[in-house]
């Protein structure tokens, strides 16, 4: 089996993909240096994928007067092959993709220049298109690498789709997954039936995007007829900081077995810490994602965490006037001191200087 069909396999099982950050320095300018400790640092905390060129990364980075999008792609590739070489352990790279068709499709062309594994097809900015467009552009970009489909929430530039528009995504052959990050109960089950309902359901993983209700995706078992599916695992812009409690986090999710209507109850002790872990990686995810000004501060959020781990040298994007929302800061103090338990700011420590020197 080659390394690509092993991590179209691994995409398929599930698995912990971190959406990464942008690392600049204070000429907002890439840091590649901390871009580089960034990616170590999800690797070395368990992830199982890495997802760049994504909200999470600034779809900024697309814009080819920032210049950033190819070197990006490159070094996330880079930190990921030199990885599977010391460790004999195949990563799953997924690059995101941006704009109409014939941007999409370079776009795609570069990923896999570049040996990433499947797209993210981003539908944001693509109003005047409609579903039918954005059915062909999928099938376009498909004929180039894998595809993961993407339900982006309308708050971050995203908009909704009908049922026919998912049922059509999933009969696409090359289409490997679907992100649902709709941060919406009745649209993620839009994606969960038109998946179980497809005649393609073994094949297509459904992944978690709604970082405002992690653990109760990947614990809930969605059933229709007698069809079911799980939430294979996430990729998810919450789990690119405190990542390796999120990897402990997402095993504990997968353990316990949800039992038919019919068989006995679960443990109940084991619901129970799974309920109460959902309520808190909730709380953190609003203060990280800003949910209280509607997610203005959402990436600003996730930086100021990596910079007080010391991952990131400070709280610099792209474009200026993101930053974080009046009352934001307080509100990660908040959630620092309630949840001691979810960061994972004492590995870091203990690493740091390693992923920055790259020993």
């Amino acid at each position: 089996m080659n390394r690509h069909t092993q991590a179209m396999e691994i995409l398929k099982q599930g698995t912990v993909i971190p959406a990464t950050p942008l690392a600049l320095n204070a000429g907002r300018q890439l840091d590649a240096r901390r871009q580089r400790a960034l990616m170590r640092y999800y690797l070395d905390a368990g992830a199982g994928g890495i997802a760049t060129a994504v909200h999470t990364t600034q779809f900024e980075i697309h814009s080819p007067e920032t210049g950033l999008l190819e070197p990006v792609l490159s070094i996330v590739s880079e930190e990921i092959e030199r990885f599977e070489k010391a460790r004999g352990q195949v990563i799953v790279r997924v690059a995101g993709v941006c704009g109409g068709t014939e941007q999409a499709v370079t776009e795609a062309r570069l990923a896999r220049k570049y040996h990433y594994d499947a797209v993210l097809l981003s539908p944001g900015g693509l109003e005047q298109l409609d579903e039918e467009a954005l059915i062909a552009r999928t099938k376009a970009v498909a004929a180039v690498l894998p595809v993961i489909g993407f339900y982006l929430q309308p708050s971050v530039g995203g908009r909704k789709f009908s049922y026919n528009y998912w049922e059509q995504i999933v009969e696409i052959p090359e289409v490997a997954a679907i992100k649902a990050a709709p941060f919406n109960r009745y649209m993620t089950l839009d994606v969960a039936r038109a998946v179980a309902l497809s005649s393609r359901w073994e094949e297509i993983a459904l992944y978690t995007g709604n970082d405002d209700n992690i653990v109760y995706d990947l614990m809930t078992e969605y059933r229709f007829g007698n069809r079911v599916k799980r939430f294979a695992g996430g990729l998810l812009g919450h789990w690119s900081v405190w990542t390796k409690k999120a990897v402990e986090i997402f095993e504990l999710c997968k353990r316990p077995e949800v039992p038919a209507p019919s068989e006995a109850p679960a443990p109940r002790e084991d619901l129970t810490r799974l309920c109460v872990l959902a309520g808190e990686v909730t709380d953190a995810n609003a203060a990280f994602f800003d949910a209280a000004n509607g997610f203005k501060g959402c990436i600003a959020g996730l930086h100021e965490v990596l910079r007080r781990q010391g991952l990131l040298k400070g709280l610099w994007l792209l474009n200026p006037q993101e930053t974080l929302s009046p009352g934001q800061m307080e509100e990660i103090d908040r959630v620092y001191a309630m949840y001691p338990h979810l960061n994972d700011d004492a590995f870091i420590s203990e690493n740091l200087e390693k992923w920055l020197n790259g020993d």
